[in-house]
């Protein structure tokens, strides 16, 4: 469905609207990308991203690319620094994880075909080749989840096509679902293990204890609601420092853990510096 022209020059009201609705907003050129909303960022001459979808690398006294541009203080929307970008806009944008909503784009008819049969209605925007469903909560952004669809919302924008129409939804697991990756296989770094003082056995072998251990670490990984990287990092710390000087731990047991902390995002990478970064803390030497 193609989209009404919007003339050149009513894009502030727009905006102004947006924001008093606590929506965070800012000014798209044409082909969709953001403008470098100060001088030195003009036409993109700091040397951020070609597409300016993400700050770049200048110094501005705040950001002025792309999603991080995006506000709801009207002084800085009327500001001289913006009435450039203004006048010359294409059309408004706003950052859905900022106003706590998430967009599923869907690219066109296979991929609205496909939504309507797997996630649950709410309110649609069409588009110039498919439609927005927008949810009501915020969740990581990524692009091509499956064919035609990408989700945007934190550390994104998307275009300002009008309000939609139907009832918004709160936003649904299937759809956080999407941008989960399945774990890398990824084999932790080993462990050099001491012999323990006076010798014997190992009390912490018995399966039920270190099972029990593991799967506590699992599901504080899996339960964490916000700083994912740190409470990775500190189960791992949690799960070493009992387990990890007496040679209980096997391949299986590491694996388990990584697998958690992957399910909930983080990257192959991140896990194996995470797990290193324990050893090095706790003093055990690794190969």
């Amino acid at each position: 469905m193609t989209q009404p022209t919007i003339i050149q020059g009513e894009h502030l009201p727009t905006a102004l609207s947006l924001a008093a609705s606590n929506v965070p907003v800012l000014p798209l050129r044409a082909g969709k990308v953001p403008f470098g909303n100060c001088r030195r960022c003009a036409d993109n001459a700091c040397g951020g991203r070609p597409n300016m979808k993400t700050p770049g690398p200048c110094t501005c006294p705040a950001p002025c690319h792309g999603w991080a541009a995006a506000t709801t203080d009207p002084a800085v929307l009327r500001s001289t620094t913006w009435a450039r970008t203004w006048r010359d806009a294409a059309a408004v944008a706003y950052h859905p994880g900022g106003a706590g909503l998430t967009v599923v784009d869907l690219d066109n008819a296979d991929a609205i075909a496909w939504a309507r049969a797997s996630l649950p209605a709410t309110r649609a925007v069409p588009t110039t080749r498919g439609e927005h469903w927008l949810y009501q909560g915020a969740m990581q952004s990524a692009n091509a989840v499956r064919p035609g669809v990408d989700i945007k919302s934190l550390m994104s924008y998307a275009r300002w096509l009008g309000p939609g129409t139907g009832t918004m939804t709160a936003l649904p697991e299937v759809v956080r679902a999407l941008v989960v990756k399945e774990p890398t296989a990824v084999r932790p770094a080993a462990i050099t293990v001491p012999a323990l003082a006076g010798g014997g056995d190992c009390p912490h072998r018995t399966p039920a204890y270190l099972d029990r251990g593991i799967a506590m670490a699992e599901q504080r990984i899996t339960e964490a609601r916000e700083a994912v990287h740190a409470t990775v990092y500190r189960t791992f710390l949690a799960v070493l420092s009992t387990h990890g000087r007496c040679g209980c731990l096997t391949e299986a047991h590491t694996a388990r853990l990584f697998t958690a902390a992957q399910t909930k995002g983080e990257t192959a990478r991140h896990c194996t510096d995470a797990w290193t970064n324990a050893l090095t803390t706790l003093g055990l030497s690794h190969v």
